[in-house]
């Protein structure tokens, strides 16, 4: 007689995991060193939904939106950065130059003046505080 192969499906357990590790999951995550899915692969985490929920309700950064999940990598997040400085970058140039229009139809100094003001009150605190003078 043919020996009959019989498969036996082994029925996954719930876990608990303690709060230590939890936290390290998410600590991960939210550093870029992990996705969520990721995570739950490498640590063998079996339900699908669990550290997107440990990360909900541990995790510092707003994990609300699933579509974000999805897009916001580090490399897209570093862009937006990138691009955000540039911005900043834009527009502290045109206040420069408006400064400069305004010193030049104004017949002022205005960053002279302010320049000066800082670098008094700036000494002044670091002797109030006893650090030395930067010369």
């Amino acid at each position: 007689m043919k020996e009959q192969e019989v498969k036996v499906y082994q029925r996954k357990t719930q876990k608990d995991y303690s709060l230590a590790f939890k936290l390290e999951i998410v600590d991960a995550v939210e550093k870029g060193e992990l996705t969520y899915k990721q995570a739950q692969f490498r640590y063998g985490i079996q339900g699908r939904s669990t550290v997107l929920v440990w990360l909900r309700k541990h995790g510092r950064l707003d994990w609300k939106e699933s579509e974000a999940m999805k897009r916001d990598t580090p490399n897209k997040k570093i862009r937006e950065l990138e691009k955000k400085l540039k911005r900043l970058e834009q527009e502290k140039e045109i206040l420069n130059r408006a400064i400069d229009i305004a010193d030049s139809q104004l017949n002022t100094d205005i960053r002279k003046k302010y320049l000066s003001l800082l670098s008094e009150a700036t000494e002044q605190a670091q002797s109030e505080n006893g650090e030395p003078l930067d010369q």
